[in-house]
C-alpha cells in the first residue's frame, strides 16, 4: 500500500523547512502527532525519534530511523510496528515563492489485508492531509 499526497504551500523554502524539520515547534502546529520525544532539536541522517498517532480510537506508538535529510528537498523516515514496516517520504520541490510538498508512504512486511486492518487506508490519507494541511498554515502564517 502507498499513500501518497501534496499540498502547495505560499512561503518560502526555507521557512516551510524550518517549520517542518524544528521538532520543538511541532505540538505548535501539528494536530495529528503527538507525544513527540527526540534527542534532537531538528530531523537529522542517523537519528531517531518517537511520537504516538491516533489511527483509530487508540494511540499507536512509533518508534522512527530518520534515514535521508537533504536541506530543502527530502526527508525520509521509516520504522516497523506489529510486524508492518512503513516508509515515509517528504519531497520539498520549489515552484516561485512557492514550495510543493508530497507526502509519499509506503508500507510492507503484511499482506494488504493486515495492513489494512491495522492502519487503514482511508483513515490514513485522512491523517497525512491533516498534517500537510496543518504545516501549510504553520508556514504561511509564522512571522
Amino acid at each position: 500500500m502507498v499513500i501518497e499526497e501534496s499540498i502547495t504551500i505560499s512561503a518560502s523554502p526555507d521557512r516551510v523547512w524550518r517549520t517542518f524539520t524544528y521538532l520543538t515547534c511541532w505540538a505548535d502546529w501539528n494536530t495529528v502527532i503527538k507525544n513527540l520525544s527526540s534527542d534532537n532539536v531538528s530531523l537529522e541522517k542517523g537519528e531517531t525519534f518517537k511520537f504516538s498517532m491516533r489511527p483509530f480510537m487508540f494511540p499507536v506508538y512509533l518508534d522512527l530511523f530518520i534515514e535521508e535529510v537533504i536541506p530543502n528537498k527530502l526527508i525520509v523516515w521509516s520504522g516497523s510496528k506489529f510486524g508492518l514496516f512503513a516508509r515515509h517520504e517528504f519531497v520539498f520541490e520549489e515552484s516561485e515563492e512557492r514550495v510543493i510538498v508530497i507526502s509519499r508512504e509506503s508500507f510492507g512486511g503484511m499482506t494488504l489485508d493486515s495492513v489494512s486492518l491495522i492502519f487503514p487506508e482511508k483513515r490514513i490519507r485522512k491523517m497525512t492531509k491533516s498534517l500537510l494541511r496543518d504545516l501549510k498554515e504553520a508556514a504561511e502564517n509564522k512571522k
